[in-house]
């Protein structure tokens, strides 16, 4: 056993009646951690490159407790864990990406879409069958790799000719052929791999295969014939990003320059109708002159397409990269994101006259736009994108998924009380069984699903370039990392965040260390506080949208707490007819309706691009419409002040420890309603556009309850509001 000397020493002078040493601390708020020094522990960007403000830990060192293990067990057990044994796309035998040629019926992007999630849940959970499952697919990438460099599936370019001896025959069918999307997706499972496992072949394969593109000309590189790889360029770029960390390799640099250029223009304004890419439909037949404000209007395309540019500002060092990201964050809000939990309405693409709360997202957008905070988090430290990572987490994301992970449906919507197998289109962008929980609909969610919950466990904590540890997204855990002069530190959080406002951190050194540690305070709540080992932080005010950092001579045991006290707001949608919705801290409410679910066959009622391995039992695997079991047409009565109208209710905490049940959700809030007669289900199957408020009704006024919006399969989450004076709208069907 390693005795700690400094306790030794500090236990015989108490003993002796000497006084104890003052421990040296500094406590200060700053907006952004320090980045004057660099990491000495974990690899982050190096010169030339943009020093980013927060390092990813390696998958494995954040250990996950409460909820999110729960999250990650049910999807192990549902289906995430068993994908490998029915999806037709995952089946090993003529599979491209078990094929050393690249040549299979099975091989585009689903294999590394499932296997970004699963392979790190194996990672975190230690399971041995998992890792061995991943292995598989892993090892298949590995040997794929030709002698030109390029590996899985694909042309590959075996007959690659230099440029002045290309015919335009030639160049027309490599330009068909190649494409780098699936790729780009297992380079993500080929580098968790590599933090797992520390498997030099990684290395190489990127290495290699990275030489590779940087030989392929710009007119043939991510080709726009290939639609999905040039608006999705940024995810080649941070692998490119991440290589570079590790080994420097300058022709690197010049790779990620390739990419830029390559890749889709998101900072792009005013572009001409003719350059937008992708589906263009509108409602009535015009397109308004703010339509050419981003260059693409596909959901998952912007979820994960518009940080690219601040992925190159690592590269460039020009503020205007940065910029262009929260520019087209803020250009998809403005016009079809004015609705609660923090997606956008772009049911598959984002069109003209839908804006309403009804318009959904993929759950392939909502997991995308997850990843993408997290990635700009520790590009650029900003608290903004960790509390909209934590804004998708907790309130769109669980509605998009059955409780026990066996299901998931395509879109999903704030305000939407029906689910069934019927076509919604034109009322929702795509024409088929679109709404309801079903295993196999549609291909692209069934695969790429499984990282949501994963990727959040893994950048709970980060590290800091001043070698500390920051707590970023709140949730039970414990920590492993390397810190202050090299020494291992653990540190155990406790919490039912973001149900309750208190978060413990207790710290596990063998020997005293001195290293900062960062504490987000989020931009929502309301008189923060910390104490140290009991004892209040009153040196310094403590703020919201801040880091609070703690730079001290740490000792085993020491106790942290970090108080996030929640109010209720109204957020007013005023662009949005405006409508209300009720938040109490990081949580959005939606109105608890009785959800009636009604089986079907799965076989009978997926799209028609499902595919299902020969002898899978559909019958495991059922799909669900949800119907409503009660009234939903509930307008908010808001006289008064926010804390005379709501009245907030504390539940016990699910024995399960899954707080996103609708029958077990610990927290509810009570509120004063009308109904709406005129309000009613629209001609397209989906619940009625919202129309202006303050509404008129002369209904009864009742009670009615709200639970958090993530919990709400079928919900209501952007309301009417009841005119309380005489003035306002009378709702017509």
């Amino acid at each position: 056993m390693k005795l700690n000397y400094k306790s030794l020493l500090l236990g015989v002078l108490v003993a002796a009646g000497c006084s104890t040493p003052e421990i040296k601390q500094e406590i200060t708020l700053v907006d952004r951690p320090d980045t004057s020094t660099k990491n000495e522990f974990y690899p982050s960007n190096r010169a030339p490159l943009q020093r980013n403000a927060l390092i990813k830990l390696p998958v494995g060192d954040v250990k996950p407790e409460g909820w999110v293990l729960e999250y990650l067990n049910r999807q192990k057990n549902g289906l995430t864990g068993n994908l490998g044994k029915i999806s037709a796309w995952l089946q090993k035998e003529n599979n491209a990406w078990l094929s050393k040629d690249g040549q299979g019926a099975w091989g585009w992007e689903e294999v590394p879409y499932w296997l970004k999630g699963y392979g790190d849940i194996a990672y975190i959970l230690e399971d041995p069958e998992m890792i061995e499952e991943t292995k598989i697919w892993i090892e298949g990438a590995l040997a794929s790799q030709r002698e030109n460099g390029y590996f899985g599936p694909g042309f590959a370019w075996e007959s690659y000719i230099a440029e002045n001896e290309r015919t335009e025959e030639r160049q027309q069918q490599m330009t068909q052929v190649q494409d780098y999307w699936a790729n780009m997706i297992m380079l993500y499972c080929l580098q968790s791999y590599y933090e797992y496992s520390q498997d030099e072949r990684v290395i190489e394969l990127m290495t290699n295969y990275f030489k590779f593109e940087l030989t392929v000309p710009d007119s043939l590189f991510l080709s726009e014939t290939k639609y999905w790889q040039t608006r999705r360029g940024g995810d080649n770029l941070y692998s490119v990003i991440w290589l570079y960390n590790r080994t420097g390799d300058e022709f690197l640099l010049e790779l990620a320059e390739k990419i830029h250029r390559n890749t889709t223009d998101w900072s792009s304004r005013g572009n001409a109708f003719e350059a937008i890419h992708g589906h263009k439909e509108s409602r009535n037949g015009e397109f308004p002159e703010w339509f050419g404000d981003l260059i693409d209007w596909h959901n998952v395309n912007i979820a994960q397409g518009f940080r690219e540019p601040a992925q190159y500002y690592q590269v460039s060092g020009n503020k205007a990269d940065l910029e262009g990201t929260y520019e087209s964050f803020d250009v998809i809000r403005k016009y079809y994101g004015q609705v609660p939990g923090g997606m956008f309405g772009s049911d598959e693409n984002a069109r003209p006259g839908y804006d309403d709360p009804r318009q959904g997202i993929e759950t392939c957008g909502i997991v995308e736009q997850m990843n993408s905070d997290e990635h700009l988090l520790r590009i650029t430290g900003d608290i903004f994108w960790a509390d909209h990572a934590e804004n998708v987490a907790f309130n769109t994301y669980p509605a998009a998924v059955t409780d026990d992970f066996k299901a998931l449906r395509y879109i999903t919507s704030p305000n939407m009380v029906l689910n069934d197998s019927e076509n919604h289109h034109p009322g929702i962008a795509n024409a088929g069984p679109f709404l309801m929980m079903n295993p196999f609909s549609s291909r692209c969610c069934q695969h790429n699903h499984a990282q949501g919950w994963p990727y959040y466990a893994e950048n709970l904590w980060m590290a800091t370039q001043d070698n500390g540890l920051a707590a970023v997204l709140y949730a039970a855990s414990n920590v492993t990392a390397k810190v202050g002069s090299g020494a291992e530190v653990s540190i155990h959080e406790t919490t039912h965040y973001p149900f309750d406002k208190s978060i413990q951190f207790e710290v596990s050194l063998s020997e005293d260390e001195t290293f900062p540690l960062y504490l987000r305070i989020p931009e929502w709540t309301m008189g923060p506080g910390v104490k140290i080992n009991g004892k209040p932080v009153v040196d310094v005010s403590i703020e919201r949208n801040k880091y609070v950092r703690i730079n001290r001579e740490w000792k085993d045991g020491d106790k942290v707490e970090l108080t996030l006290p929640k109010a209720i707001t109204v957020t007013r949608w005023e662009a949005n007819h405006n409508s209300a919705s009720v938040n109490y801290g990081p949580l959005t409410f939606s109105l608890d309706i009785d959800e009636r679910y009604v089986r079907k066959e799965s076989d009978e009622t997926a799209i028609h691009d499902s595919k299902w391995q020969e002898g899978a039992d559909t019958k495991n695997w059922p799909s669900f419409e949800i119907y409503a079991d009660s009234p939903w047409n509930y307008g908010l009565v808001l006289n008064g002040e926010t804390g005379e109208v709501f009245e907030v209710i504390e539940k016990p905490w699910p024995a399960n420890d899954f707080p996103f049940g609708a029958d077990v959700v610990p927290l509810e809030i009570k509120v004063k309603a009308k109904q709406i007669p005129n309000w009613k289900i629209g001609p397209h199957g989906l619940v009625g556009e919202l129309q202006d408020s303050p509404v008129i009704t002369d209904t009864e006024t009742v009670e009615v309850t709200l639970i958090p919006m993530g919990a709400a399969k079928l919900r209501i989450s952007s309301f009417p509001v009841i005119s309380t004076d005489g003035n306002g709208t009378q709702w017509t069907e």
